[in-house]
């Protein structure tokens, strides 16, 4: 056991540049919010100590910081990822019909028992400037089997939400592998398959 934390969590922020992924990050990260950030091309991360029924688990989130603008992230971003916030931009349809490119690129890069939560960003824009309804962003969700938020980094809307979400299904997803490998190791027969994704419940829209 690491001192301070009894389990380590990576997750990454996914998608397209603008869409507010640092934003989420910031907030949910420091509780502030910038409208302009500097964007500069690399990796960055974020650390944030949580307590998930009642194991204490250290979150590492790790931000693209313009490497996405090239649609391409190197393997080295998703190797030891547990988790994935795939974001777009309610106001951007463009961002939306991305969310397939993304998943593709998790599929191929990441490791397959990776958990993914949809995230429909910037909610708190006006109804006209929107591109993407609720409904739409839900049912893509529905096809992928993902937990679905809209959240406005701005107005702080349903971030904690979103994190805690796929912070508590990658927790319990990992607890059951490490169950199923002392199982294994003991010669059990009852081994909790992690590979059994099952239907994600619990999402919001904002």
């Amino acid at each position: 056991m690491a001192e301070g934390y009894d389990m380590h969590i990576k997750l990454l922020m996914l998608g397209d540049t603008g869409v507010g992924k640092t934003c989420l990050l910031v907030r949910y990260a420091y509780d502030s919010f910038s409208p302009t950030f500097i964007t500069t091309i690399g990796i960055d991360f974020k650390i944030k100590h949580v307590d998930i029924e009642g194991v204490r688990v250290k979150l590492q989130i790790w931000d693209t910081a313009g490497q996405e603008r090239f649609r391409t992230i190197t393997v080295s971003y998703f190797r030891g990822a547990h988790g994935v916030i795939l974001v777009y931009d309610v106001t951007d349809r463009e961002t939306f019909e991305n969310i397939r490119h993304w998943l593709t690129q998790i599929k191929e890069y990441a490791d397959a028992q990776v958990n993914v939560i949809l995230v429909g960003n910037k909610c708190d824009m006006k109804a006209e400037l929107r591109q993407v309804s609720r409904a739409e962003g839900q049912a893509l969700a529905d096809e992928y089997n993902l937990q679905f938020f809209e959240t406005s980094a701005k107005l702080n809307t349903c971030v904690d939400d979103t994190f805690e979400a796929i912070a508590l299904e990658t927790k319990r997803r990992l607890a059951e592998e490490q169950l199923g490998a002392s199982a294994g190791e003991l010669g059990g027969d009852d081994v909790i398959d992690p590979g059994q994704h099952r239907k994600r419940t619990g999402g919001k829209c904002c």
